[in-house]
């Protein structure tokens, strides 16, 4: 059966699907724009869409599937990158509304597509329905050759999945949410969270990327309540961390690392709603979530399970049982125990295991640790590789905490964890090199290792 899924739930065509300065865009604003890019759009089956405004870059995402083309949403965008998705798609072309640099053919965004006659245009169209089979995007990790790997989602797939988030977090009680988003909307999380989310539960956007603590809270006093702040560990730190004053927020839902249960209080109080956390993966979107504050499990979604098979685990969907990709099971990255049928235990990422003299740990717990010490702002372990490409067996942490001392950051840690795993050394920095998403990349991290060993030996 060839199941049909609309591009958006939204039942009343003047309702707001975004919010850009004081602009309220609305339904019929929205897929008049779609109409008149999808008819700029060139031939080529494959767009790469770096749009920075998130309603353009929605618009993009809707257009392109009206027009029967893959979004490819890579995690950077660098010219070896481009390069390696050249390779994967021949044919790709850039939708850019900035001057990206990006060595592609480049389609502008057009300024102010939506034209005053929208109404005109959009009287004799009904909202596009798409076949859950469609492939809508590929989005791309970095695999562990440093070859881009390319993962399908299909539109049954992605709305199955975000439909659940939408039940889960109560967004279906006839009111009209308003997201707030600090990650892209070109990184899994943000794609879900802030654009599908949103188009899939009648609720509306705003359309730019706040990223210090007033900007965020700027974003949230331009639209209306109640309000869903969509966001990071790291932007949210930055958050209590501000004598900014934020307006009442509904809910607050963070994703890309898990939080300790003393920073999920501490954003409780601070803006004063619930904060639920994700949990999921560039390969199997989300799965799961809890709130943290009173949950250390994770509690599947609507239509997920999870099935065991050796020492990994696969993540399986139900909703349109439609995706080729989760028929197997979509193998997770995770080491994760099961708890009950919906229920499990998450211990970290399988990668980030490590032994030292025969002792094991994984370096989720120990960031875990770190942060969990009275006055570390932000905070991380790594074990970097020697010139031969095997692991070192000196960790190394860089932390932000500039109201402790090394010593007293050490002395902590040595109530937390193995003597083994103290970090050698531990270094005290501003700030950390976390990209958008608020994620720290391994080339960033190498980078500041290099350039922190320099100074010392400058000293």
């Amino acid at each position: 059966m060839n199941t049909l899924l609309p591009l958006i739930m939204h039942s009343d065509l003047q309702s707001p699907v975004a919010y850009r300065g004081d602009r309220v865009i609305r339904v019929t604003d929205f897929l008049a724009d779609v109409v008149q890019l999808t008819a700029l759009l060139p031939a080529a089956s494959h767009i790469l869409n770096v749009c920075s405004d998130r309603y353009r870059f929605c618009v993009g995402l809707a257009a392109a599937m009206c027009a029967g083309k893959i979004s490819l949403l890579p995690s950077t965008h660098t010219p070896e990158a481009v390069r390696q998705l050249c390779e994967f798609a021949p044919d790709v072309f850039c939708l850019t509304d900035f001057d990206a640099g990006i060595n592609l053919p480049t389609l502008n965004y057009p300024a102010d597509v939506a034209s005053a006659n929208a109404h005109k245009i959009i009287a004799d169209q009904i909202i596009p329905a798409f076949s859950a089979t469609q492939l809508v995007a590929y989005v791309f990790t970095s695999g562990s050759t440093g070859t881009p790997v390319a993962h399908p989602k299909t539109w049954g797939a992605l709305v199955g999945s975000v439909r659940a988030e939408a039940t889960r977090f109560g967004m279906l009680d006839g009111r009209r949410y308003t997201l707030v988003g600090t990650v892209p909307a070109q990184h899994m999380y943000g794609f879900e969270s802030t654009v599908l989310l949103a188009l899939q539960s009648g609720a509306a956007f705003w359309a730019g990327k706040p990223f210090f603590a007033a900007d965020i809270a700027a974003a949230l006093n331009a639209v209306p309540a109640p309000r869903l702040l969509v966001s990071t560990p790291f932007h949210l730190r930055a958050v209590i961390d501000t004598d900014v004053e934020f307006p009442p927020i509904e809910k607050v839902i963070s994703a890309t690392a898990p939080l300790t249960q003393a920073l999920a209080s501490e954003i409780e109080i601070f803006c004063a709603a619930p904060l639920l956390e994700i949990y999921g993966s560039t390969e199997s979107g989300q799965i799961a979530s809890r709130r943290s504050v009173h949950e250390t499990q994770w509690q599947l979604l609507d239509g997920f399970a999870l099935d065991q098979r050796g020492e990994t685990t696969y993540a399986r969907s139900a909703n349109f049982g439609v995706d080729a990709a989760f028929s197997d099971g979509v193998a997770l990255g995770d080491i994760i125990e099961k708890t009950d049928t919906n229920q499990f235990v998450l211990h970290g990422r399988r990668g980030d295991l490590i032994n030292i003299a025969g002792k094991r740990t994984a370096l989720g717990f120990l960031n875990h640790q770190l942060l969990s010490i009275s006055g570390v702002r932000d905070g991380v372990f790594f074990l970097p590789l020697s010139d031969s490409g095997e692991d070192v067996t000196r960790l190394v942490a860089f932390v932000v905490a500039p109201d402790l001392s090394i010593a007293e950051i050490t002395q902590a840690l040595r109530e937390r964890v193995d003597p083994l795993f103290l970090p050698r050394p531990l270094y005290l920095v501003e700030k950390l090199p976390r990209n958008a998403a608020g994620k720290l990349p391994n080339k960033e991290l190498l980078g500041l290792l290099a350039q922190l060993r320099e100074q010392r030996q400058e000293k």
